[in-house]
This record gives C-alpha cells, structure tokens and sequence, in this order.
C-alpha cells in the first residue's frame, strides 16, 4: 500500500520501525579509531539532562609528637577537602529523510538505509574523541593531552649537537627520556601513584619499534622498554604503550609529547552523561523528516594531576 506522507499517522508508521531498525544496526557500529576508553576510565553517571557533577578532592594533615605523661598536649590529625565541579555541556548531529527518499523506500518496498544514521553517529564519536583528547576551547575544556593541571617538562637537550629529538639520541639516551616520565607521577606523588600507560607520537612509537639497541643487538628500543620499566619490574604487570596521532604536536611550541600517567579512575576519567543517542523521528517541514542526535559531554577530568606526566620535545 502506498503511504500517504501528507498523513502524520501513516507517516510515522512508516518511519518508526524503519528508525528502530536503523539504529539497531549502527548500536552495532564501531569505530576504533575514536576510541577513548582505552585511554581512560569514561564515567556515564548520571542522564542526559544533568548540568554536571560535584566531587571532592582532600589530604590529611598532622603529624605524631612526643608526649608527656599527663597527655596536656595531644597533637590532632585533620582532613582539608577541596569542592570540584565538572560541568556538562549539551551537544547533538542528527540527519534528515526528505519526501522523494521515503516515497521511493515505500513504493518499493525497501528498507531506508542505515548510511546517515552511521555517519550522524561517526561524527558523534569524533567530537566526543576530540573532546577526551584534546578538550574544547569553546567551553574552556582540556582533554587528556593537554592539560594545565598536569606537571609538564621537556626531554634533556643532551643529544648530538644539543639536541632533545631522538633521531640524535642514542638508544640509551631515548630510554633515559622514557623511564623519566614514567618514574615522575611515582616520585610526585611520594610513590602513590605509578605510571601503568605510556601514549607516544605514532611516528616515534613507530621509531623506537625501528631503533635497535645497538648495531649488535637485534633489540629494538620498544621491545626492551616494554620488557624493563618501572612499572613491569615493580608490579610484574605488562605496561600499556600506546601510539597516538593527538601527541604529534600537542607538546609546547607545537612539538611532540609523551603522556605517562596511571590510568585509573582515580586520576583520570571523562565524564559521558549522556552518549550519544537518536530521538524519534518528526516532520520538520512539508518535505523533510529529521531525526536528532544529542549527547551530554562533561570532558577530561584530572582528579590526581600529579599522577601524569608530560614530556615534550623529542
């Protein structure tokens, strides 16, 4: 039977399971290029409608002293706590059928397809990428790679000639710059927090994974890091090594950067209230039918900065 568009009832009987369909198969989709929660712990509490959350950071303080035996002079231990507020910001990219799409769909019987529904949903996952990585300056957002709170220094200028890149860097020099980052949120942090993940410039992950450890050796500067760090020898865990095209000029000056840091949620998580999601279908004009998109984005929240490390420069 043919579908009458000028009849809202009839219209949306048409799109409605059409929409249930389409987004059946793009909850299928995944796009691991813009994947972030590898990265980092990603914090979903909360709805699309929440306008942020609160959260506390503290310290203790206080110390033991002598006593005399009548106790007049007890030394007290307290707790400073410090409010924090992580604000969501409402964003969305939806798409559109227009009447010529859906006359023809229902004419032949055929299924709309799913190829707007993917692409609004790739966007989606782009921006909120974009978002946990490198933050927003719109909403005055940091991301993972580039925040204020986060100690930051440059590799030694002891290569050939002065140099801090690694191309004029021996292979013990380059490991030298490594396990510096890597040893920083232990040391920062009175050995609390231990660098477990280590994110590199793609083109110098793919560097070090060339550079052997010497013209004898058939070691590469990768596979020896991955096999003697801090981390591993501490805790007999594997350390996460990661290549990222976000570092390749997110340092100072636009050089590169490394980002050493513990992922856990207690140092870093981005917050996602509201992923992504499609709204029912409505007729937006005579001749065009939209289907929003809309996400909730809280961003990249350091809880413990001096848990991450960033060096630049090589």
């Amino acid at each position: 039977m043919e579908i009458n568009f000028n009849d809202a009832q009839q219209a949306l009987g048409f799109l409605t399971p059409q929409m249930l369909r389409i987004n059946t198969e793009v909850e299928k989709t995944a796009y691991p290029s813009f994947d972030y929660s590898r990265l980092m712990y990603v914090n979903t509490d909360g709805d699309m409608w929440d306008a942020g959350s609160v959260f506390y950071s503290g310290d203790i303080a206080g110390a033991a002293q002598w006593l005399s035996g009548k106790g007049h002079d007890m030394p007290y231990a307290d707790i400073a706590t410090t409010q924090h507020l992580q604000a969501n910001h409402f964003a969305g990219i939806g798409y559109s059928w227009f009447l010529q799409e859906l006359q023809r769909a229902s004419k032949t019987g055929r299924n709309l397809t799913s190829d707007k529904a993917d692409a609004a949903r790739m966007v989606a996952e782009s921006f909120v990428y974009g978002i946990a990585m490198r933050g927003s300056t719109e909403k005055g957002l940091t991301g993972l790679v580039n925040s204020a709170d986060v100690p930051v220094a440059n590799v030694a200028a002891d290569g050939t000639g002065s140099s801090r890149l690694w191309s004029a860097k021996t292979s013990d020099l380059i490991l030298r710059d490594v396990n510096a980052a890597l040893n920083a949120p232990f040391n920062a942090t009175k050995e609390t927090q231990r660098a477990n993940t280590l994110i590199l410039p793609s083109t110098k992950m793919q560097y070090i994974a060339e550079t052997r450890l010497g013209s004898t050796n058939d070691t590469t500067v990768l596979k020896f890091l991955r096999e003697n760090n801090s981390y591993t020898l501490e805790t007999g865990q594997p350390l996460t090594i990661i290549g990222s095209r976000e570092l390749e000029t997110a340092g100072d000056g636009g050089t590169t950067r490394m980002v050493a840091y513990d992922n856990s949620r207690g140092v870093v998580q981005m917050h996602l209230p509201g992923p992504h999601e499609f709204l029912p279908p409505f007729q937006k004009s005579a001749m065009e039918w939209e289907v929003a998109g809309i996400m909730n984005v809280g961003g990249v929240e350091f809880r413990r900065p001096k848990g991450a490390a960033y060096r630049d420069g090589f």
